[in-house]
């Protein structure tokens, strides 16, 4: 057993979205083209922030590194899931499948809880907006980005070496297009049931009690917005409201598929591209379309370089 086992770590095979073999090429050019959009769009986001003085507030600092961890994110999944596309035999080897996995839950949890500090941002903003300045000041901000960066760092530790240290000795196909917990633990040949209460811990509870957080924050911003005049509430809803539409569509999923059992569907799949690669493109568009302070920066920044362009 212990020899087969050795044999077996080798490699895995990625099912992929099992899409039929005429759709692939389409599969291929389309999400190649999603990939494209994700990191230009979230490039554009960075720079705009870093390169206009009018977006200093707290909220833009966030941002910026929201859409970094984005093409983080989403580049630890999309090239190999477009590349596959391509190939008839989706292979991975086990050191790369163990990377992915850490990669991903670290870009992918330090993402909840830079959405849980954008909240709390949003929450202090509207609440508090004379102490505003005062609270949210900037070693202040960069603590609350470094809390989230560690957090992230440590809880893909612990999913990783949970991983690793399973024996895995065939099968060796992963119905997924990516190596995520789940679908590992399927293959263990080991009662994995201690490690899939501890990953509903870690993930699930993660993802949960964040999305509480987040809730939780937002009821009191609605409550507190009653006093505000009509205009003064329309303009916090605004800058709300694509906080909570990203939210939405990251979180939904995330709860989905680890707040439960070690168990697997095949509809698992088609939701993990929700948060793998439709929201990372989504947040560029959300965030500008419905923020005129970052349409007129990107505006100002365009004049700028087409001035010195002339010049």
């Amino acid at each position: 057993m212990e020899v087969l086992a050795n044999v077996q770590l080798n490699e895995f095979i990625l099912l992929g979205l099992a899409v039929s073999p005429e759709l692939e090429h389409m599969c291929f050019l389309l999400f190649l083209c999603f990939y494209i959009i994700i990191i230009l769009g979230n490039i554009l986001i960075a720079v705009t922030v870093k390169g206009s003085q009018s977006l200093n507030s707290p909220m833009y600092f966030f941002l910026s590194y929201l859409s970094l961890v984005d093409i983080c994110y989403s580049s630890v999944t999309a090239p190999k899931l477009i590349s596959d596309f391509l190939v008839e035999k989706k292979t991975i080897s086990f050191n790369s499948c163990m990377g992915q996995l850490f990669w991903f839950h670290f870009f992918g949890c330090t993402e909840i809880f830079l959405l849980t500090v954008m909240a709390y941002d949003r929450y202090v903003a509207i609440c508090k907006p004379l102490y505003y300045m005062t609270i949210m000041t900037r070693s202040v901000c960069s603590f609350l980005v470094a809390v989230s960066w560690v957090g992230g760092f440590v809880h893909s530790m612990i999913q990783t070496l949970l991983t690793t240290h399973l024996p895995f000795c065939g099968p060796n196909e992963i119905d997924h297009y990516f190596c995520d917990v789940h679908p590992l633990l399927k293959l263990a040949c080991t009662d994995t049931y201690i490690v899939g209460i501890i990953v509903v811990a870690n993930t699930g509870m993660i993802s949960l009690t964040c999305f509480v957080v987040l809730v939780i924050s937002y009821i009191v911003i609605l409550v507190s917005l009653r006093r505000r005049t009509s205009e003064g509430r329309l303009k916090a809803l605004s800058t709300c409201a694509s906080h909570i539409t990203v939210v939405v569509i990251f979180f939904g999923p995330c709860i989905f598929i680890y707040l439960r059992p070690s168990a697997t569907f095949t509809e698992d799949k088609i939701i993990a591209v929700f948060y793998t690669i439709i929201t990372p493109m989504l947040n560029p568009l959300i965030y500008t379309l419905r923020n005129e302070e970052v349409k007129n920066a990107m505006r100002k920044m365009w004049i700028r370089k087409v001035d010195l362009d002339d010049k």
